[in-house]
């Protein structure tokens, strides 16, 4: 695995990327890549790196693992902004950098994103048709949950508090951020918290994968993109590519269960497979190894369908 920083021309910040290489890695050839999205309040080094990259960097692509901007390795100030936006535009400057490697065919390339990192994703395929396939883990709109849960159902309420929020930090208050978790899942449970969804993250990222780049947080004041922001806007016309969509069938309040099902139905992709993985919830498919085996045994088949395999470095002389 290599770590490398990413800036390209209207960038004022460097993104930090992992990079996982296939057995036996050949530079002198040319390899089908992978941009593996980690979720919102995630890292690289979590489920988009240690579990997906490295599982399909096995299976023989190149995988580039990025943390989003003002987050974990990567630049940008203020720190902990949640900017549906920026981050799709991330993955397409990722993008920008995967093609210029000799040993990737910049023809050949896909796209994986987890949790939010699904629904960016998604977003990222309906306007960028260099990549070629797309899957989605427990993929979620993260606009429609701000507006709806995150917002308690009061979106126009929570627009209101953010803009207070940002007067005030403009005349100099302390910023406030948004701590998506309870400190522990018995803490959690003992404020009265029942959804599988919230206790579950809470043990992935406070027991059982912690990571110092993972947050878990929002910066309140710059958070009132989000409510605006639609994942799945124009998929009935631009969302074109071959599409996975992978979910657990225990649905939580995050709401992985009903977007996959929405945007399977909307997408205008020719090629789109539904996988829901019977028995499993959405954190269960972050790192548990019988859920992540059931997801990888359609993935990665899909994925070498649409992407292919390595090839000589010449293309020209591959095609002879």
């Amino acid at each position: 695995m290599e770590t490398v920083s990413i800036r390209n021309p209207g960038m004022y910040w460097d993104i930090a990327a992992n990079i996982h290489f296939p057995p036996d890695f050949d530079a002198a050839k040319r390899y089908p890549a992978m941009v593996s999205n980690h979720p919102i309040g995630s890292c690289k080094e979590q489920t988009s790196g240690n579990v997906y990259g490295a599982a399909l960097a096995e299976a023989g692509f190149v995988v580039i693992v990025p943390d989003a901007s003002f987050q974990g390795g990567s630049g940008g100030e203020p720190r902990w902004t949640e900017d549906p936006e920026q981050r799709v535009k991330d993955y397409r400057d990722v993008i920008d950098y995967v093609q210029s490697l000799p040993y990737v065919d910049p023809d050949r390339i896909g796209i994986l994103g987890i949790c939010g990192g699904g629904g960016y994703s998604i977003k990222a395929a309906i306007i960028d048709k260099r990549i070629k396939a797309l899957v989605s883990i427990t993929g979620v709109n993260f606009g429609r949950l701000m507006r709806e849960g995150f917002s308690n159902f009061d979106p126009v309420g929570a627009l209101e508090g953010m803009a207070a929020q940002r007067t005030a930090e403009n005349a100099g208050a302390d910023a406030q951020i948004n701590i998506f978790l309870p400190a522990s899942v018995d803490a959690g449970k003992a404020a009265g918290l029942t959804d599988i969804d919230v206790l579950e993250a809470t043990d992935y990222y406070r027991n059982r994968c912690p990571a110092a780049g993972s947050g878990t947080r929002m910066l309140v004041s710059h958070a009132a993109p989000a409510m605006a922001w639609d994942a799945f806007a124009f998929a009935e016309t631009l969302l074109t590519q071959p599409m996975m969509v992978v979910f657990g069938d225990k649905p939580g309040g995050f709401g992985a269960y009903r977007d996959g099902m929405e945007i399977y139905g909307r997408a205008a992709s020719k090629n789109k497979e539904l996988v829901v993985v019977e028995g499993w919830s959405h954190y269960d498919l972050y790192d548990q190894p019988e859920p992540v085996r059931l997801a990888l045994e359609k993935l990665v088949p899909f994925l070498k369908t649409h992407l292919g395999g390595v090839t000589a470095a010449n293309r020209a002389q591959a095609a002879e």
